[in-house]
């Protein structure tokens, strides 16, 4: 496909995609009536975009609200017991201390493994989770050489459902990270007190007050980040626009061009996932079903989640990395190409790293070995999750910038298929 040629009759309308913002705009907690309408609406839109009935695919699924909901406070009561069994093999009955501790690590172990996939119904989710339904609506625009053995897949995807909780996003990522140092801390140190109480006790006495100090802050830290995350409820009281009407306005938005602009070795598929913010279950389900349809080395993620904020930023933000010790790179060929893409569009772009805490239809894709990145704006989580996620939060020169450089990156992309294909 030739850029100019592609670019010189259309260009993205910054109006159009506020507009989609404020009509999706409304609660829609995945399970709920909220949810179908915006089901029905992202279906309406597609058709008024002049894609045809036969074009626009519907996937209706299960899924349970265990890891959403119930897991975090089992996982919660678990580390408040862990700390008490600390005071306990401290103070008094360390053999029967250390097999309850024994036991409550299999189950969280137990726990872990299945959550690979949430998606299916094994043992926790069917007796400790309630079942909903929900909906993906999803678009595929063939490639134009459709008939070669090798096509590549680019899924554009946003997430339609919304949710509101007790605390803000930013605050919830807060706590989570309090809790995950302060347990890996309370774990080091008080191995290291097991370990040399009797030789500290003797030789080292300071060391050993200062390593009790330590142990001491750890459980404090633990038990008020857990106590207050116990009290995390999710509702629908969140219009949800940051989170997520920002990406579905974009996926409309980059679906209209490329209706009439198919590219030559890559299939396009417009996603809107429901249940996101309920495990990412709506993406997880699609990989379900297509997963094998995909090529690993010509099959790439772009997310859109959280796109944007009023009067603090004017450049486009991706997750870059992830994780603590040692940090990985997310999508090192994507973010190749969507830092070159910002640069020919002149348009500013940061990456920057995630710790812990965020969680995007993007997971279930990295899990699988795909290439996906995240485009989403970190200060948008001081309102998102909250009564504050309204349409005047959004920054609609944003959304027009990141559909311009989105737009460029999947032609990028097509222009060096053959490239890519040689990897395989």
């Amino acid at each position: 496909m030739d850029i100019k040629e592609s670019q010189k009759n259309f260009d993205f309308n910054k109006e159009k995609l506020f507009n989609y913002v404020k009509t999706f705009s409304f609660p829609r907690l995945a399970g709920t009536e909220g949810e179908k309408q915006a089901v029905d609406l992202t279906i309406k839109t597609f058709k008024e975009i002049g894609f045809e009935d036969n074009q626009i695919k519907s996937q209706n699924f299960e899924f349970s609200t265990f890891y959403s909901k119930t897991m975090i406070k089992i996982i919660i009561l678990m580390n408040l017991t862990f700390v008490l069994l600390i005071l306990l093999i401290k103070y008094l009955f360390t053999y029967l201390t250390l097999f309850t501790i024994l036991i409550l690590l299999l189950i969280f172990l137990s726990m872990l493994k299945a959550l690979k996939h949430p998606e299916l119904k094994g043992f926790w989710e069917k007796h400790f989770g309630k079942f909903f339904n929900a909906t993906n609506v999803y678009i595929e625009i063939p490639a134009t050489n459709a008939s070669s053995k090798k096509v590549g897949n680019i899924i554009v995807s946003a997430h339609l459902d919304s949710k509101s909780q007790t605390f803000k996003t930013f605050w919830r990522i807060i706590l989570v990270r309090i809790w995950f140092y302060s347990e890996i801390i309370l774990f080091l140190f008080y191995t290291l007190f097991l370990i040399d109480y009797h030789f500290l006790i003797v030789h080292f006495r300071l060391i050993l007050i200062l390593l009790e100090i330590i142990i001491m802050t750890g459980t404090i830290l633990t038990t008020i980040s857990n106590f207050i995350l116990l009290f995390l409820r999710i509702g629908n009281k969140s219009l949800g626009s940051l989170d997520n009407s920002t990406g579905m306005a974009i996926v409309f938005e980059l679906s209209s061009f490329f209706k009439n602009h198919p590219l030559d070795n890559f299939n396009i598929w417009f996603c809107q996932f429901s249940a996101e913010e309920i495990g990412t279950m709506g993406s997880r389900k699609f990989l379900d079903i297509h997963e094998e349809e995909f090529t690993k080395n010509y099959t790439f993620q772009i997310n859109f989640d959280m796109v944007s904020i009023k009067d603090n930023n004017d450049f486009i933000e991706y997750i870059k990395s992830y994780g603590f010790i040692p940090r990985k790179n997310i999508s090192p060929i994507l973010s190749g190409y969507f830092k070159k893409a910002a640069k020919i569009e002149m348009v500013r772009s940061n990456g920057f790293h995630v710790l812990l805490g965020a969680h995007t239809d993007s997971i279930p894709f990295h899990l699988r070995k795909f290439d996906s990145i995240d485009i989403t704006t970190r200060s948008a989580a001081n309102y998102t999750h909250s009564g504050e996620d309204t349409p005047d939060k959004v920054n609609p020169q944003i959304l027009f910038d990141t559909c311009k450089v989105t737009r460029l990156l999947l032609i990028l992309l097509d222009k060096d298929f053959n490239n890519l294909i040689k990897t395989d």
